[in-house]
């Protein structure tokens, strides 16, 4: 009775479902047209009625069950089969326990078809096995791989094969389609019969094109105009520019965020009461095409009313943190000001020894006024303390080398900017596709475990590159790095580049925690030989070492080290040329110390959008060596985001300037490849050297030489921007004005003086301190066949016979 109560729960449990999916599987072929196989449920169907009808017959003619027989099956064991059945010999011949025994045979998934027949009192049990799955197959497909398809499907090669489990995995082909923007999608499962009942399943797949968003509709906006708010949202109308960007492909996720976006944006501009009342997306009668709507509701406009603290922080008084509140009366309200204000108080009075500091704003409605009450409370927020750090996930990388970027340890206090941190930490180091920090209660109620989930991906690079640049040609390169070595955060590699005009090979080696300790460590081998003939009258080789060390004295603050010791030389020069380059043939020996401290507070160093960057650096020559000289160095920048005037991420305003001197000390060589340059990429418009101190060549050539000089100053301001309708593409534009200048003759022998130095006079011009200038625009494109720049600059102010340059560029691919 026991397996008849279980059989029976099975039967009962399992055939709703069986009835559901045999009825999409019948959906599923009809969709399929001509060419799908009948699904077996339907089969099932067919049999269990022929079945029925014989039960019912043999249920007539009375008597017990003395034996049961089992034909047909090849793979199945005969008393597995009389397991899932619900009657046994010597029970009686019950039509409901010969249906149930029918149900439960075919919920197995096992047969194809399942035949009950009485001959005498023996239950003859006919069964026909469904096929294994031998391969599977897809046809048809582009814009999604065969890996990505066999990742949702049910269906696994040598798995029994069920048409309902088919009919499944066609719905989870079109939903990866769906998430492509193709809802037009056509996918049609073919089974083809092989020997030793086998099969192989094959999806035919008709892609059909993408569906495009064809319109954005707002409902309810009366402050913006829909075009205003076409920029806010992700989501695009189609364009024939958006060749290379998604963001015209539907996507129902994407609405979502776009609705935050718009709430967002909203807010920042006072208006707190604003909703978004349904996003939707209808799809086109011919599936061609998507038509977006936002439903919204505006509200009123708010400005700030009273901006107050309360402290209730021991030592803390709320009239010592009025200084820090950055908002101010009657400015319109705006949600993320307010919140990044109360960041940054939260994090000062953590930094000044109250780790558990919370800072909450409070906003009080006056809809009459139009004004909103603003409250910072200060106050201590629950203690918490870590006792245990996990670090899962981490498969390469070692656990130290992910420990020692968190900004805390066991024992320590736990708050939520040490999070924020934490997170931004492990992800610069590039080591992981993604980061996640979790906490669950500790063993008390003041304590709390850290979980840190990191996924793993490939640190190695190999690269094979070529390009153009107006520095140095057609060029090729090759190089082999690994950024995360054995897993120790090691950073190491070999490189080299071929050019029209230099060829470069360089080793190196960093080790970002140097025994373990906050001290970056590593050197570099390297060669180099240029041949300036496109500026210059002379080539150039160097050959060395250079030893590295930096450390860092908080978030913010650093320094580095490093000596070098190089063998250089110069030869290749014209006969023609000035006395100055004649001078620099043969060869020297370097040997320098160099030391640079750098306060930055930039948001990415890579691409800076908001903070600034300072640094100070020296450089000692004469530990040996030919040469003897001082060179200091300052270096600012400042970035100022102009998200809130603009309402994009994109704009930013950058000020650089910088400013460098060398003097001569011990009767060093004074080799002017040693000197100030000015043009190129500091500034734009002039030659790489072109705009400074020039001296004409031997015999009165036309051609001077570029000789550089002691000191240099320089200042740029720069605008970046999107590009209108060429954003999508990854096309970022920027306008600029450079200037700046260098001067002071520093040469190995003065030859200025048109009496006494004859006959080695060699005339100079250019040595002066007066600015040059130029302005211009230019555009970088990460396109799909590398990363192009290019510069126009034109020069307004420069000194008679500067070189200038008014189009600089450079375009290379790593693959």
């Amino acid at each position: 009775m026991t397996g008849k109560r279980s059989a029976l729960f099975v039967s009962v449990c399992v055939l709703p479902f069986l009835l559901a999916e045999g009825r999409a599987a019948q959906a599923a072929a009809a969709d399929a047209g001509p060419q799908a196989r009948v699904p077996a449920s339907v089969s099932a169907t067919r049999h269990a009625r022929l079945s029925t009808s014989e039960s019912t017959s043999a249920q007539r003619s009375g008597g017990v069950i003395e034996d049961i027989s089992v034909s047909g099956n090849t793979r199945i064991e005969t008393n597995t089969v009389l397991s899932y059945m619900v009657v046994r010999p010597g029970d009686l011949f019950s039509q409901d326990d010969l249906d149930r025994s029918l149900k439960t045979l075919y919920a197995t998934g096992l047969f194809k078809d399942v035949k009950l027949r009485r001959e005498g009192n023996i239950l003859q049990v006919r069964l026909v096995e469904n096929p294994i799955v031998n391969r599977i197959v897809f046809e048809g497909n582009h814009a999604a791989k065969d890996e990505d398809l066999r990742k949702v499907i049910a269906l696994r090669p040598r798995a029994v094969f069920s048409a309902e489990t088919t009919a499944d995995d066609r719905q989870k082909i079109l939903d990866v389609y769906a998430q492509k923007a193709r809802y037009a999608a056509v996918v049609t499962p073919q089974i083809v019969r092989l020997a030793h009942n086998r099969v192989d399943v094959v999806f035919q797949i008709n892609e059909g094109p993408q569906t495009l968003i064809r319109k954005i509709a707002f409902v309810g906006n009366k402050a913006y105009s829909e075009a205003r708010l076409a920029g806010v949202v992700s989501s695009k109308e189609t364009a024939w520019y958006r060749f290379f960007s998604s963001a015209d492909e539907y996507n129902p996720d994407r609405l979502k965020y776009d609705a935050e976006l718009l709430r967002r944006f909203y807010l920042a501009n006072g208006y707190v009461d604003f909703e978004v009342k349904n996003a939707t997306g209808e799809l086109s009668p011919d599936r061609k095409s998507f038509y977006v709507t936002f439903t919204m509701n505006e509200g009123i406009r708010y400005r700030l009313g009273k901006v107050d603290i309360r402290s209730s922080l021991r030592h803390v008084p709320a009239k010592s943190l009025r200084k820090y509140v950055e908002l101010f009366a009657h400015q319109w309200y705006d949600g993320k000001a307010v919140q990044d204000n109360a960041t940054d108080m939260e994090e000062i009075l953590q930094s000044q020894g109250h780790p558990f500091a919370m800072v909450r704003p409070e906003i009080a409605r006056n809809p009459e006024k139009h004004t909103v009450n603003l409250l910072f409370d200060v106050s201590e927020g629950p203690r918490r303390y870590i006792e245990r750090i996990d670090v899962n996930g981490n498969t390469i990388t070692q656990d130290n080398v992910v420990r020692r970027q968190l900004p805390f340890a066991e024992g320590d206090p736990y708050t939520p900017s040490y999070k924020k941190y934490a997170k931004q930490s492990l992800e610069d180091l590039g080591f992981f596709k993604s980061v996640s920090l979790d906490e669950s209660a500790g063993s008390a109620q003041d304590r709390t475990n850290v979980a840190v989930n990191v996924t793993e991906k490939p640190t190695g690079e190999f690269s094979l590159g070529g390009g153009y640049s107006t520095d140095v040609g057609v060029l090729g390169n090759i190089g082999l790095k690994q950024h995360n070595l054995l897993g120790t955060g090691i950073d190491a590699g070999l490189s080299g580049t071929m050019s029209m005009w230099q060829k470069q090979a360089d080793f190196s080696v960093t080790d970002p925690a140097f025994l373990g300790r906050n001290l970056v460590a590593g050197f570099d081998l390297f060669g180099i030989q240029n041949k300036y003939q496109t500026y210059q009258n002379y080539s150039e080789s160097r050959y060395g070492l250079t030893l590295r060390m930096g450390y860092a004295y908080n978030r913010y603050l650093s320094q580095s080290w490093s000596y070098s010791l190089i063998r250089r030389g110069v030869g290749n020069t014209w006969d023609e040329s000035s006395w100055y380059v004649l001078d620099q043939k043969g060869h020297s020996t370097l040997s320098q110390l160099s030391t640079n401290l750098v306060y930055d507070t930039r948001d990415n160093h890579m691409v800076p959008h908001s903070g600034y960057m300072i640094s100070l650096g020296g450089d000692f020559a004469g530990l040996g060596g030919n040469e003897r000289y001082l060179r200091g160095k300052v270096n600012a920048a400042y970035y100022i985001p102009l998200d809130n005037l603009m309402n994009s991420h994109e704009w930013t305003v950058s000020f650089r300037a910088g400013m460098g001197y060398m003097t001569d000390w011990g009767g060093g060589r004074h080799d002017i490849i040693d000197n100030f340059y000015l043009g190129g990429n500091n500034l734009r418009g002039f030659l790489d050297g072109g705009a400074g101190p020039r001296s004409v060549g031997y015999y009165g050539h036309s051609s001077e030489d570029l000789i550089g000089g002691r000191f240099m100053y320089t200042a740029s301001a720069q605008v970046n921007f999107p590009i209108p309708f060429l954003s999508d593409m990854g096309v970022k534009g920027r306008a600029f004005v450079d200037s700046g200048s260098v001067a002071g003759l520093r040469v190995r022998r003065n030859l200025t003086n048109p009496v006494t130095d004859q006959p080695d006079y060699t005339r100079v011009s250019g040595d002066t301190l007066r600015p040059r200038v130029s302005a211009g625009a230019g555009f970088s494109w990460k396109s799909p066949f590398g990363l192009l720049n290019i510069d126009l600059g034109v020069p307004v102010m420069r000194s008679h016979n500067d070189r200038t340059q008014l189009l600089r560029f450079g375009f290379g691919q790593q693959f």
